[in-house]
């Protein structure tokens, strides 16, 4: 097998530039081969960066609510709040919206509607995160089914869920229970594992993926306990899957033998381990969240591979006004729209 490219590999922050600004939670990213990145923004839309650097705010009506809110806990707990972002076949973009409880589709016009808000006759949850894949379905994570989501953030909760939203049917059911505040979702390269972020557990689970959406062999993948609440994952093409230690603001690869390596730190380390000690008690609470965060991207989210080689990396995060970018060793592994015909955006 040939070397690992990510041996020996750190992010050199030295190096790392910028792009976008004025965001607003700009908590996950899309990339379209034409170099244009799609964040996730809490005036209830998305913002579409060109790539020569200009950019539009795109929503149905711009909701002012996160940034007029008096506390930053509630600024991270009501009003929409678009979280997770996937393409639909035509450009539309599916969006799961963690302030809503909903997911929704949204055209590149801004009009909007919802795809589904309940299931099984129940509130659906907070829904963090859609993931499409290469049969055209959505996969989705609910978080939890606790509304304030920050009390959701303990090791003894696993109200967490994956469901599977099929659009001929219109159909939404549960494919998989139980997990500690489930996060982002990906899929490897054959579509034969499901890995989802536990948040809580800190740990990355994953779930062998039939045809028919039957997951089954629940197992984790990596180490037990990460040390520090995990968020965003995403593979590169070697089978690497490099993802985010959030309010912790590491970022890490696990090797495809599970081998936990941390490609940069940027975290405040003594507010992490305050928040971390309250955590595995059961006590962590927003002030101690909220005491977090680096400086290059406050409260990490997500990585987005991007650019016509697949190897510039963009970060999301919860508290940041811009995208951090580096350079990666490696390739990422294409997303299943990623040979979509681009629609004609404004």
């Amino acid at each position: 097998m040939r070397s690992n490219p990510i041996d020996g590999f750190r992010i050199d922050r030295d190096a790392i530039s910028y792009v976008g600004h004025d965001l607003q939670r700009p908590e996950c990213i899309l990339a379209e081969r034409d170099g244009s990145l799609w964040s996730a923004d809490a005036r209830g839309g998305v913002m579409q960066i060109r790539p020569d650097g200009t950019q539009s705010l795109i929503t149905q009506a711009v909701a002012a609510d996160f940034a007029s809110k008096s506390s930053d806990e509630e600024r991270f707990t009501a009003g929409t709040l678009p979280n997770g972002l996937a393409f639909a076949p035509n450009g539309d973009i599916v969006v799961s919206n963690f302030g809503t409880d909903r997911l929704e589709l949204m055209t590149r016009e801004g009009h909007t509607r919802v795809l589904v808000d309940r299931i099984d006759g129940q509130p659906i949850g907070k829904v963090n995160f859609v993931l499409r894949d290469s049969r055209g379905r959505y996969w989705i994570t609910v978080s939890t089914r606790i509304q304030n989501w920050m009390k959701a953030l303990r090791p003894d909760l696993a109200d967490g869920y994956v469901a599977l939203y099929e659009p001929d049917s219109g159909r939404l059911r549960i494919v998989a229970d139980g997990f500690r505040f489930t996060n982002e979702i990906r899929f490897d390269a054959t579509e034969e594992w499901l890995y989802v972020v536990e948040t809580c557990g800190p740990c990355i689970t994953r779930l062998r993926a039939a045809p028919d959406g039957t997951l089954s062999d629940r197992q984790t993948f990596g180490p037990k306990d990460h040390g520090a609440p995990i968020d965003g994952i995403t593979f590169d093409a070697y089978g690497n899957l490099w993802g985010t230690h959030v309010m912790a603001d590491r970022i890490f690869a696990l090797t495809p033998e599970g081998e936990l390596r941390i490609l940069l730190d940027d975290a405040p380390a003594e507010a992490s381990k305050r928040l971390m000690d309250a955590f595995y008690k059961g006590q962590a609470t927003p002030e101690l969240m909220l005491a977090c965060g680096g400086t290059i991207a406050p409260w990490m989210a997500s990585l987005t591979f991007f650019g016509n080689d697949l190897r510039q990396v963009a970060i999301g995060s919860l508290r940041g006004t811009r995208l951090p970018v580096f350079t990666a060793p490696v390739a990422g592994l294409p997303m299943a729209h990623w040979n979509d015909a681009v629609p004609n955006s404004r």
